[in-house]
């Protein structure tokens, strides 16, 4: 089972592993490497969340990077088709971690149904002949079964891993309900708020909120950016970032811009993907000025009717973080966690000291 690395920029040689039914576990370092058996692992995976797509991760890979920061996917092949993908960064210290932006609200492994413990085994195997002393995968949530199954494949292979909780993760599966269905389950402060907003900047202003999809998403980013620019975000925009993800989405057609207009000035703004019958609220702002009328209640209303009734999602996900507001519109909270993995391979101390650190790598992250 060669363990083969491709193209490091620090400089580790091939080592060789056991083989067990011609698997190979083999690190890749260019997207252009990966053989072309690959896409069916990520067109399977992308069903479960936009943030295992192909799309997602080759945008993040773009990410300009410090501190001699590499991406490597680490893949089990046989025969020219890949089973495995733990797409990771490689970092000049003793600690790697999972391929991952500030905005990634979940995280896994890419994992082909067929020999899948033979295959985790191969995995975790390679992963212990690399030239790191901990490995960090994040944001992981408890129902992912594959990433529970590489926990006990890494633990057999001689990894010690530790859980730390990272963020929540607010959901609402829609269960073929309709947008009044949905609406008439939310609390009656959050409808009644939504009505009279509505109302009062109707007979105030009067509004506009028009919907752009597929191509249209990347000429409207101007009145995205207008209003986050009078947002409390403005310092958060990672515009670079958030631009190759649109360019990429809409070229799926995963993406959904709402923007409200009033007197044709953009006042709120809210970019969503939608892919395999689920939504994902990714970016939403309002400026300030505009704050009494709720206009960032009035766009996500908007948007869960038009996914809900027309784009006939099952399931709606606010992503990460613990906000007060997304419990009104969501039904169900999940945790998320960091799992560290560190070789057993130090002195008690060495390896107490070692914990530390990767303790203070996951609060400053």
């Amino acid at each position: 089972m060669p363990l083969t690395t491709l193209n490091s920029p620090f400089g580790y040689k091939n080592r060789f592993l056991p083989a067990t039914k011609k698997m190979n576990f083999i690190c890749y370092s260019h997207w252009d490497q990966l053989p072309v058996s690959a896409n069916a692992l990520f067109e399977q995976a992308e069903k479960g969340s936009v943030f295992f797509s192909r799309p997602w991760f080759e945008c993040l890979s773009a990410v300009e990077r410090h501190d001699r920061q590499t991406m490597v996917l680490a893949c089990v092949v046989t025969d020219n088709t890949v089973l495995a993908i733990l797409p990771l960064m490689e970092n000049a210290g003793n600690t790697w971690h999972s391929l991952i932006h500030k905005y990634t609200a979940n995280y896994s492994l890419l994992l082909a149904d067929d020999d899948q413990s033979q295959v985790l085994t191969c995995l975790a195997q390679g992963l212990s002949q690399l030239p790191f002393n901990g490995l960090i995968l994040e944001p992981i949530i408890d129902e992912d079964n594959q990433i529970g199954a590489l926990r006990r494949a890494m633990e057999m292979a001689g990894f010690r891993c530790d859980r730390y909780f990272r963020d929540y993760n607010w959901i609402y599966r829609v269960q073929e309900s309709s947008y009044e269905d949905y609406m008439a389950a939310r609390p009656a402060t959050l409808r009644n708020t939504i009505s009279r907003k509505k109302r009062k900047l109707e007979r105030e202003h009067g509004y506009d909120i028009r919907l752009f999809t597929g191509d249209e998403v990347p000429q409207a980013m101007g009145d995205y950016y207008t209003v986050y620019t009078a947002s409390w975000k403005q310092n958060e925009q990672n515009a670079d970032f958030v631009d190759n993800v649109v360019a990429a989405f809409s070229r799926v057609g995963w993406n959904r811009l709402a923007v409200l207009y009033i007197k044709g000035q953009p006042v709120a703004a809210q970019l969503w993907f939608v892919q395999h019958a689920r939504a994902s609220i990714f970016r939403l702002a309002y400026d300030k000025v505009w704050k009494r009328y709720s206009p960032g209640s009035i766009l996500t209303s908007f948007l869960m009717r038009h996914v809900i009734d027309t784009d006939g999602v099952r399931e709606i996900d606010f992503l990460s973080g613990n906000d007060a507001y997304k419990q009104d519109w969501m039904s169900e909270r999940r945790e998320c966690f960091a799992l560290c993995f560190i070789k057993q391979t130090r002195s008690a101390g060495r390896f107490e000291r070692f914990i530390e650190s990767l303790k203070r790598t996951l609060k400053r992250w």
